[in-house]
């Protein structure tokens, strides 16, 4: 096997003073256990589960009310139950740094479309938390009660989030960019008590009025007994209804932070599927398994520290932004930026970047596709000299995007694409400071995740494209889902495929070094002629012309076999000819394969994606089938399927 070319090497700092090299130094010099590079890591973390993570409760210094007690009740999957004994508070952990660090250090940095800049202290986080968390428990709010938040991407959000937490009541959150029905497609189905809104929100130069839409659906859950209004647009009044943010704060000024010891177990989140092919599945996440996974893929993965600036483009509802709060325990600022990345121009970001010293840089793939189709340069525009990681998740991140991010943006970064999911709440493959970064390659399985490529027989390949799955429990796996009392659901979405073993729907490959490439999603899986087709291998080959902004693959049912259907967006000033369509036909047959070339090659306005940026292949598969789309909700811009539903030449 031919691997792909090393594009950055790790230097002599990050294989020495790296927060990994200092955790495999540390176990070193403890159990005299000899691991000689990350991949004799890897295998001694998922050799002895139970060890790995008692090591990361250890390295990571979990605070807890007693002792841990023992790891691991079961290794079944699902069953496996972990830290039993254990007592712990999510919101206590993430704000340790906060409560010891000097008290006006800056916490948390925000930029928005609707407001000035403004930062919050140490002091101030947590003199929020604990005010807000005073009047939830004086509302009566207690642990395991739902509380649901369509927020925008704001401090008030991470404030929100750990004032539940510190209560121990459970967080949902979606985006105010949601509408009604969709919302209530998520929220109606956990029976919230307490629902928090933002009057409105800012993207794009516009302005968005979201009073309407809080009290409609406060109106359409009986179990909402308060509607808690952030003031997010200042130029929005606030209805006579709700409770005003701002007046609990003052009401509640100079409560002091109170923490609930509560099971390693206890609810903590619940999340969506994004999936538009029925009701979204309330996936709920445990605080001690969140936090355990956290601390190791931000500390160790990650190499982030209090010395460190953490910014992630996301939303709040995409699992990205419960991973940016839970930056907060690594004592690392965070910087939240709310509105919309290109306005007025995709170099927002980058200025961003520059003007918070940004150190840990996270987006989108096409995010980063889009900055490379557009020609832009950050690294020669902006001041990025304390950059040290770019992240990228969402979505594979093209071998032409790791040649632009490190011509174009820094030579001297690590350039992590990672990967994981809802499911999880956190990563199977991602990143890792001990190792050379290849181009197209996500770097590496990550510790205590022992996955692996199946072929369709369960066994395990190398070197050819597998079923992602995991071999054994992870404590970041859910809890269940909510309402699905014998768990039927539940096992029938990641355990059903292979016996005990959990299934994740994405097609993966694996190279002999254990680096890795995502090849979509395998329920999205083409079939032409009974040969079986990853999506991303299309896209590899389409998206890197310089005509084409954006394409969609889908399968369509056609005279009792399954034809390639290829959509594309075209970049402006080009238009899709029957030349173009060639080259693009002959680039696809001799890069991927013949079986892999469209049958038909269509161009559209846009490619429909979901809220948290992934292209909505099944949707558009359903589309071709005349079947009704159930969740378009979970749609970023759902007039995308009416424009692909009237193209002719997809019917003929």
């Amino acid at each position: 096997m031919t691997l792909p070319t090393i594009v950055h090497r790790p230097g002599r700092k990050a294989l020495t003073q790296s927060h990994m090299a200092r955790y495999r130094d540390w176990l070193q010099a403890a159990d005299e256990t000899p691991l000689a590079d990350y991949q004799a890591l890897h295998a001694w973390s998922v050799a002895d589960i139970e060890r790995f993570w008692q090591s990361i409760w250890d390295y990571t210094g979990v605070i807890s009310a007693n002792e841990p007690g023992p790891v691991l009740q079961s290794h079944a999957m699902p069953g496996a139950r972990w830290f039993p004994e254990a007592q712990l508070n999510f919101a206590e952990n993430l704000l340790r740094h906060a409560l010891t660090s000097d008290a006006s250090r800056p916490a948390v940095h925000a930029r928005s479309e609707t407001r000035a800049d403004f930062t919050l202290s140490c002091a101030e986080l947590l003199a929020e938390v604990a005010a807000l968390a005073a009047w939830m428990r004086e509302m009566g709010i207690e642990p395991g009660d739902r509380v649901a938040a369509v927020v925008a991407n704001i401090p008030e959000a991470i404030i929100g989030m750990l004032a539940c937490a510190s209560i121990g009541a459970v967080w949902s959150s979606a985006s105010p960019d949601f509408g009604s029905a969709g919302i209530l497609d998520r929220f109606g189905q956990i029976e919230p008590r307490l629902l928090i809104c933002v009057n409105g929100y800012g993207y794009g130069g516009k302005v968005f009025d979201r009073t309407a839409q809080a009290l409609e659906l406060q109106r359409s859950m009986p179990s909402v007994e308060h509607l808690l209004m952030i003031n997010n647009v200042p130029d929005i009044a606030l209805p006579a209804a709700v409770v005003d943010w701002q007046d609990v704060q003052r009401r509640h000024a100079g409560a002091q932070p109170e923490f609930a010891a509560l099971p390693f177990d206890h609810p903590l989140y619940i999340l969506y599927s994004s999936g538009t092919t029925g009701v979204p599945k309330c996936i709920m996440h445990g605080a001690g398994g969140t936090l355990l996974q956290h601390s190791k893929e931000l500390i160790l993965h990650g190499d982030l520290g209090p010395d460190d600036v953490l910014f992630y483009f996301t939303t709040c509802g995409w699992m990205m932004w419960n991973w940016l709060a839970s930056g907060l325990l690594t004592g690392a600022e965070l910087v939240l930026f709310d509105g919309n990345p290109g306005y007025p121009d995709m170099e927002r970001l980058w200025q961003l970047a520059e003007d918070y010293r940004v150190t840990h840089f996270g987006t989108s793939a096409k995010f980063l596709g889009g900055c490379r189709n557009a020609g832009l340069q950050p690294g020669r525009s902006f001041d990025l000299d304390p950059m040290r990681v770019l992240l990228s998740t969402g979505s594979p991140l093209l071998p032409e995007d790791y040649d632009w991010a490190y011509s174009a943006v820094k030579t001297d970064m690590l350039l992590g694409s990672i990967s994981g999911g809802t499911d999880i709440v956190s990563c199977f493959v991602g990143c890792s400071p001990l190792l050379p970064v290849r181009r197209g390659v996500i770097q590496c399985r990550m510790l205590g995740m022992d996955v692996q490529a199946f072929n369709d027989e369960g066994q395990p390949v190398i070197g050819e494209r597998g079923e992602l799955v995991c071999l054994q429990p992870a404590p970041s796996m859910p809890l269940g889902f909510f309402n699905d009392s014998d768990g039927s659901r539940y096992r029938a979405a990641y355990f059903e495929r292979f016996e005990g073993v959990w299934a994740h729907g994405d097609y993966i490959e694996f190279d002999e070094e254990g680096g890795c490439i995502i090849h979509g999603r395998s329920d999205a899986t083409l079939n032409p002629g009974g040969v079986r087709i990853g999506t991303a291998e299309i896209y590899r080959q389409v998206e890197t012309l310089d005509e084409i902004a954006d394409s969609l693959v889908v399968g369509q049912d056609w005279d009792g076999d399954v034809r390639v259907i290829l959509l594309v967006v075209m970049n402006s000033g080009q238009t899709l000819d029957e030349p173009l369509r060639q080259r693009i036909r002959q680039r696809i047959r001799d890069n991927a394969s013949p079986r892999h070339v469209p049958a038909r090659i269509e161009a559209v306005e846009q490619v429909p994606y979901t809220r948290s940026g992934k292209k909505v292949e099944l949707a558009v598969a359903k589309i071709l089938r005349r079947e009704p789309v159930t969740n378009r909700e979970a749609l970023a811009n759902p007039e995308a399927l009416e424009q692909i539903a009237a193209i002719e030449a997809l019917w003929c």
